[in-house]
């Protein structure tokens, strides 16, 4: 029997494995085409908000709910038709969306300095501190260097995720397959 499992564990981390190979190809694929990994990612935004903003439509009238029916419809038409306007101008939502992360950066940073010296007499609060001065420099650099950054950090950042993913399967699949030895 613990043969069989074993023997179970070793054949899925396997195929866990190159999984993670795949992912970390793709991520580096990813960022070595910025501007295409960008498109795909405002992609994905536009038809999740076209998809949500057709099931809000459909609630709204599943739901009857008297004068919100209006409110919802209306949602549901707002999350379309800025889906279908990032399909058709897919390059305006990619610098929409690299303005707001530099925006998100900067007001993260911001934040994190307030908590830091709030925090201020535990240990480690520098950490903080150094974590938010980082976090709203690269906000600002963003920001100082939008658009024409817009064509390459998205998709730069999403092929970053995508690399780190695949590694972090690949290390974790390959100490579970160490561990069923």
């Amino acid at each position: 029997m613990t043969e069989t499992v074993l023997g179970e564990i070793k054949r899925a981390s396997g195929w866990s494995i190159a999984l993670g190979v795949l992912i970390i190809l793709l991520g580096i694929i990813a960022m070595m085409a910025p501007l295409a990994s960008g498109v795909v990612v405002v992609s994905i935004l536009a038809w999740t908000a076209m998809i949500g903003g057709v099931a809000q439509i459909v609630y709204a009238f599943q739901t009857h709910s008297g004068g919100r029916t209006v409110l919802e419809v209306l949602l549901g038409v707002v999350y379309l038709a800025a889906g279908i306007y990032l399909m058709s101008h897919p390059l305006a939502g990619l610098m929409g969306m690299t303005l707001l992360l530099g925006c998100m950066l900067v007001g993260y940073g911001v934040l994190a300095v307030v908590l830091a010296f709030q925090i201020r007499p535990l240990q480690g609060w520098g950490w903080v501190l150094f974590d938010a001065i980082v976090t709203a420099v690269l906000g600002l650099m963003i920001i100082g260097h939008w658009p024409s950054n817009s064509v390459w950090i998205i998709g730069t950042l999403f092929g970053l995720s995508i690399l780190f993913s695949g590694i972090t399967r690949l290390m974790v699949s390959l100490g579970v397959r160490q561990a069923a030895a």
